[in-house]
């Protein structure tokens, strides 16, 4: 796990040290309560949005670049990343955001400067629980927060379609990655990983149809009921099965 200490935060516009047209950009949903978001970022004097995103230094581990960039964003250290697409295609090359970006930090980039050559993007993808969060941003941004996906800004280059991508993988994915987003508590109720379940994928789901798909999934043991005053409509309780 990347140690907190180590972080450098990205804050000038040299490049020095990064491998060149490579870039990271982490998509970090949020859950909590029935409530779905993703984290963005506002660039310093503009009003530019965008993902949270980074380069991956000469010295440095893919994956490890991309929880430093998780990091730096969420401040947390466990995060559950998932790589999920690389996005390499011509016509998200534009440079004239980065440009104006940098203009709007008092540098006025050379045609040639490394920030505005055409990158190659690989997306990883996090789900956490928002309210665990505390939204960093470094001296290049104004903000960093939350946005419902139904109201979200426009966003600079492809990132919408970064977004749409990641949100489908994660979807798709779900059964497989539950355990890693660890979002529930340690013994939780079939209609609390219900409610997961449907405010991720944004629709309502068959109670007992959605508890045998579960339960035939072997991710689950039952332990005990939940005390709500009358023991015989006291729900059962789960956790997921150790592995």
């Amino acid at each position: 796990m990347t140690d907190k200490k180590t972080i450098k935060v990205e804050t000038t516009f040299s490049g020095a040290g990064y491998i060149p047209n490579l870039a990271i950009d982490v998509v970090i949903f949020g859950f909590h309560d029935k409530q779905l978001k993703v984290l963005l970022m506002k660039y310093n004097r503009t009003e530019f949005y965008a993902l949270p995103g980074g380069f991956i230094k000469n010295n440095e581990n893919l994956d490890t670049a991309a929880m430093r960039v998780a990091l730096e964003r969420t401040g947390l250290t466990d995060v559950f990343l998932e790589q999920f697409y690389v996005f390499g295609d011509i016509n998200r090359y534009d440079p004239t955001p980065f440009a104006a970006i940098m203009e709007a930090n008092d540098t006025k980039p050379d045609k040639d400067h490394f920030l505005l050559q055409r990158f190659i993007s690989i997306g990883y993808f996090a789900l956490v629980d928002f309210t665990k969060v505390t939204p960093t941003p470094d001296k290049l941004f104004d903000s960093c927060n939350w946005y419902e996906l139904n109201a979200m800004p426009a966003l600079i280059q492809d990132h919408t379609s970064i977004i749409n991508k990641a949100l489908e993988t994660l979807r798709a994915k779900l059964d497989d990655k539950l355990i890693g987003f660890n979002l529930l508590e340690e013994n939780f109720t079939m209609g609390e990983l219900q409610n997961l379940y449907e405010t991720i994928l944004d629709k309502k789901l068959l109670r007992p149809a959605f508890q045998r798909k579960i339960l035939a999934l072997g991710i689950l043991e039952r332990i005990a009921k939940k005390y709500s005053g009358a023991a015989h409509k006291a729900p059962y309780l789960y956790r997921f099965v150790s592995k």
